[in-house]
């Protein structure tokens, strides 16, 4: 009933992020729409050299900003009254402060995050570790942001960002739904529990639950069959509640 709005992750971009399910969805009817944001001079410089672009680097603040204006443009093209979003990690934590904090809430009627960065991430514990250094936190996001890459650091737990996010507590905004679908083999978003939301129009998925043997990592969400049937059910315009995927094609356990 929606279009459907692609939203890459960190380090990615529209083209490798959504080589699976931007198909899927076309042939199950949807009309999809997918953009690059976050570009910044590093990633620019850094692409014609490894292959395909790496953006989702800017300011996450900034970026939701031009997610903002992407939306803008689909339902001026669709005449559709709202946009359902689909996101890989960043990109499904960072319209969390579109819909919050940019009129996004009026525009936007899902927002489904494969493996998203909600609560930050300690990556794997550094975080901690940073916190035994004096200054070394600052350090860090300062080197990051002279090299083009502050949406890095800005995903930290604790960040001023995400405490910006999450000021007034969990993000949610009455009128949209939200989806959470996630891997407990997560290794970018520690603790997995991290990319969960709370709120009576939250789901959360765990694959493991429905998938016990699927190995598939952060990086691998994007191409999990399981997630992304997952995905095809919480889009439908009558989601199955007890909804159990096909445990086959399991994405990368990286």
């Amino acid at each position: 009933p929606y279009p459907v709005v692609l939203v890459h992750a960190t380090l990615a971009d529209e083209g490798s992020n959504w080589v699976t399910l931007a198909p899927l969805l076309a042939n199950e009817g949807y009309c999809v729409y997918a953009f690059n944001y976050g570009a910044t001079l590093a990633s620019l410089e850094l692409w014609p050299f490894i292959g395909p672009r790496i953006d989702g680097l800017g300011h996450i603040e900034k970026s939701a900003e031009e997610l903002s204006s992407f939306v803008n443009s689909v339902l001026s093209k669709t005449k559709a009254s709202k946009v359902d979003l689909v996101g890989h990690s960043q990109g499904g934590m960072m319209p969390n402060y579109y819909i919050k904090n940019l009129g996004g809430a009026s525009k936007v009627n899902e927002l489904i995050g494969l493996a998203p960065s909600n609560h930050g991430t300690t990556l794997s514990g550094l975080t901690k570790f940073v916190e035994v250094f004096p200054f070394a936190d600052e350090l860090i996001s300062g080197l990051l942001e002279f090299l083009g890459a502050p949406a890095l650091p800005e995903q930290q737990v604790g960040s001023a960002f995400i405490k910006k996010l999450f000021g007034s507590g969990e993000p949610v905004v009455s009128g949209v739904r939200y989806v959470v679908i996630e891997t407990k083999h997560d290794e970018v978003v520690t603790p997995y529990t991290n990319a969960f939301l709370t709120g009576s129009n939250v789901v959360n998925v765990t694959i493991q639950n429905q998938c016990p043997e699927d190995p598939v990592a952060h990086i691998g969400m994007f191409d999990d069959s399981p997630s992304l049937q997952n995905v095809l059910n919480q889009l439908s315009s009558s989601p199955n509640e007890s909804f159990k995927a096909t445990c086959s094609n399991y994405g990368q356990g990286i």
